[in-house]
């Protein structure tokens, strides 16, 4: 990060208490994707002006995809953040995908759901700080992320980083109706922190996140999520309840 993410300490303390807000960058990811929805853009209005605001209006949508806002990260090892920005769809416990038995355990752990829609920042992000242990990629079908059965049958990308108390934490990018492309930024030997980019998806998809024991959920259903930010689970923390309003 750089100076101006982390402001200088007197004490311990911040020597200012605000923050400036500024435009996300672009994910180099994306750069290539809004450079040729521009050139589109450039090629078509020579032919008709009338496809310029169209075509702009998609670029701009394309830029935005790949936002890459800046982030401040609760730490702790009590603390799980969200690795993604989204709805949080479903908590429950269930069965632990057999790819991830092998460093989690077979035992059922409890599933948090967050679910990225075309308008979410996609990039995603470590939940815990710690060494990345496994990294696996499964081909597979692009039903709508937001069905049970996606998580089973879906192209997806599973993860387990091993925190500093040697908990493992597993979390899996699941691609969507519109998702073609997975892509991991981290890879099994890595050293991460919370909140440290290690992926994105293109374009909609669902982040599983798989909480192990004695980790209580601090979000609720119809609760949105902010990838690196938002508390997803405490340890021995007190459960959670939301009223819709």
């Amino acid at each position: 990060m750089t100076s101006l993410d982390k402001p200088p300490l007197h004490g311990g303390i911040p020597v200012t208490s605000t923050v400036k807000w500024r435009f996300p960058a672009i994910h180099p990811e994306g750069q290539k994707f809004a450079a040729i929805a521009f050139g589109i853009t450039l090629l078509m209005t020579i032919l008709s002006k009338v496809f310029f605001w169209p075509l702009l209006g998609v670029t701009l949508w394309v830029a935005a995809f790949f936002r890459d806002p800046v982030r401040a990260t609760p730490v702790g090892d009590d603390l799980i953040v969200s690795p993604a920005d989204g709805l949080i769809t479903m908590i429950e416990r269930v069965p632990v995908p057999r790819e991830l038995a092998g460093e989690l355990g077979e035992a059922p752990m409890v599933r948090v759901s967050v679910f990225m829609s075309v308008f979410d920042v996609h990039i995603n992000r470590s939940p815990i700080a710690g060494v990345v242990r496994q990294v696996v990629y499964i081909s597979g079908k692009f039903l709508n992320a937001d069905l049970d059965k996606a998580s089973e049958e879906n192209e997806r990308q599973h993860f387990v980083v091993e925190g500093h108390d040697g908990r493992k934490v597993g979390f899996t990018q699941i691609a969507g109706l519109v998702a073609r492309r997975i892509v991991a930024f981290a890879k099994i030997g890595d050293i991460v922190g919370a909140g440290q980019r290690v992926g994105l998806i293109r374009f909609g998809s669902r982040v599983d996140v798989f909480l192990p024991d004695g980790f209580v959920p601090q979000v609720a259903l119809g609760q949105r999520a902010m990838a690196g930010e938002t508390v997803l689970a405490r340890l021995d923390g007190p459960a959670v309840s939301a009223i819709a309003q």
